[in-house]
């Protein structure tokens, strides 16, 4: 069955001094795009993480944040070298313009840089790394089931919608069958008025009827219709990734309708045509959520 690629998924794991929590959320998106959103100490994770996504996943923008509580307290070291210059310049700045005031700890504080997180308490916990990797896992298993609850939703109503497109065809096909009767009628009657009493051309009346018959014939069109709603329906019950598909098969359809559209003159035929290129474009908006 079809996935959407809208969906949430949630995984926690917990560790001796720390609590995992990792939140993935997707929406449709032309290829996988995935962002991380991680705390500073653990972004060395994210090509790791981004990778478990790919292997997950084919189709969406996807959202992954994940946070842990009671980490270990990390430890700062004083960038010793950028504040001892820091302050010189200050220094240096007031008595050269004979500026008062003192360098304050609030200010030094701000200084970009000037605490750093300990190479020690950086380097991260092995169990950590597997928990975080652990939490992800499950939050994807659960987007996924998501996706493809999503999904079963999605390929309801678009077979309901192949289902109007497929009901519009007996129409077209009946009114079809008697446009040449119609058009040699209506040729004739206004033949009658321009000629009065001469005799009509009955050879060349049949030609125009044939050259009528030419133009507007839409039976390839009709046949090509009933094969593109098959083939969806069969891609429908798939378990591929078939999103850009869909999509393209709707292209071919909507090139169909508007084939029969301009070929027909007839409004019976050209009401039936609109019907289909509406639903076909109300697929073609609902596809683009099809992994």
């Amino acid at each position: 069955m079809i996935k959407s690629m809208t969906g949430f998924g949630q995984g926690r794991a917990e560790g001796h001094n720390y609590k995992v929590r990792v939140d993935v959320r997707s929406v449709n998106n032309r290829f996988l795009d995935a962002h991380t959103k991680l705390p500073p100490e653990l972004s060395s994770l994210e090509m790791q993480l981004k990778k478990q996504v790919q292997a997950a996943l084919k189709r969406g923008r996807v959202d992954i944040m994940v946070s842990v509580e009671q980490m270990k307290q990390a430890v700062f070291e004083i960038n010793r070298p950028l504040v001892s210059g820091y302050l010189s310049a200050l220094a240096e700045l007031k008595t050269e313009f004979g500026l008062a005031g003192e360098p304050s700890l609030e200010l030094v504080a701000k200084l970009q840089g000037a605490l750093i997180v300990s190479q020690d308490s950086t380097q991260l916990d092995e169990e950590l790394v597997h928990s975080v990797s652990a939490a992800l896992q499950e939050s994807l298993a659960s987007l996924i089931q998501m996706r493809a609850s999503e999904g079963q939703e999605l390929a309801r109503e678009l077979n309901s919608r192949l289902d109007v497109i497929e009901s519009q065809l007996p129409g077209i096909e009946s009114e079809a069958e008697r446009l040449p009767a119609i058009y040699r009628e209506r040729l004739e009657k206004r033949l009658a008025e321009m000629l009065g009493e001469a005799k009509i051309d009955e050879m060349r009346l049949a030609q125009e009827v044939v050259m009528f018959v030419d133009r507007s014939d839409i039976s390839e069109e009709i046949a090509r219709l009933k094969s593109h709603i098959l083939q969806m329906r069969d891609i429908l019950t798939s378990d591929d990734d078939v999103g850009k598909r869909l999509d393209f098969i709707l292209q071919e359809m909507n090139r169909e309708a508007s084939t029969i559209l301009s070929k027909s003159g007839d409004l019976a035929i050209s009401d039936a045509a609109i019907v289909i290129k509406t639903e076909v474009e109300k697929l073609r908006e609902q596809v683009q959520n099809v992994e």
